[in-house]
């Protein structure tokens, strides 16, 4: 399907405006921070404008996120893209769901886009402020964001880009949690994150249940889900390679139980 397409009267155009380099971000001990690259293509549209000085274009605006080295990936650790436009537009909130999030759209004016990014369908990072202008016919601008306590499945996404401050710990605390348990019995943090992923709601409560039962005082835990009341809606990640032995054991066997693990 191609992109969705609105036309709208905007502000004027003004001047390309200097800029700061932004200020450096304050990350917490389990923040991630990756770079996002905004691409915006114009061009000039033989459609009667509004404003007979100032031409109809059509722009198109899509997202990527970036490597180390500055290389383009799929944002796919973004689950849904909203682009709050100008309030002049027939739809000034739109909403895409899959990488590059393409937003097309037809005006005549220049403005500032601010555009969320959800890595849950309640959880959005700070707002990326785009300025949409006309001076060329494409340019593209690159923004740090910065993915707030990222849950296990979330991370493994973002390791696609770039390794993670605690990779370093990993093998070691890998090898750590699989002294002890039986014989040649091997624990797949990965396979656990995409089992856990693929839970249906039921086997998820249980499995919330059964993390609260058997977590340390070394787990680390991020959730606003009422542990009384596990029916209510909330999000609930954990850190897997902070799991006690005990509990790595009891969900190892419970996603193996249901075949999701081997």
């Amino acid at each position: 399907m191609p992109p969705r397409k609105y036309r709208a009267a905007s502000v004027k155009p003004r001047p390309k405006k200097n800029t700061l380099p932004p200020e450096p971000v304050q990350l917490g001990p389990n923040d991630q921070q990756r770079k996002v690259k905004v691409v915006t293509d114009q061009h000039v549209i033989d459609k009667p404008s509004p404003v007979a000085e100032f031409p109809m274009r059509e722009w198109t605006i899509r997202l990527f996120l970036l490597d180390e080295d500055g290389n383009e990936h799929p944002g796919d650790v973004f689950t849904k893209v909203v682009y709050n436009l100008h309030p002049t537009f027939e739809n000034p909130v739109q909403s895409f769901t899959k990488p590059p999030f393409a937003c097309a759209n037809e005006g005549w004016g220049e403005f500032e886009i601010s555009i969320d990014c959800y890595t849950t369908e309640k959880t959005k990072l700070a707002p990326i402020i785009h300025d949409l202008n006309f001076l060329e016919t494409r340019y593209e601008s690159t923004h740090n964001v910065v993915f707030k306590n990222p849950s296990q499945a979330l991370q493994e996404r973002l390791r696609e880009t770039g390794p993670l401050p605690t990779d370093e710990d990993r093998p070691k605390k890998k090898s750590g949690l699989s002294s002890g348990k039986k014989s040649g019995q091997k624990y797949d943090y990965e396979k656990i994150a995409e089992a856990l992923e693929k839970l249906e709601e039921e086997d998820l409560l249980r499995v919330i249940q059964l993390i609260n039962e058997n977590k340390g005082p070394d787990t680390y835990i991020r959730s606003d889900v009422d542990a009384d009341d596990l029916n209510e809606a909330g999000e609930f990640s954990i850190d897997l390679y902070t799991m006690p032995d005990l509990l790595t054991t009891k969900l190892w066997d419970h996603l193996s139980k249901k075949g999701m693990v081997a």
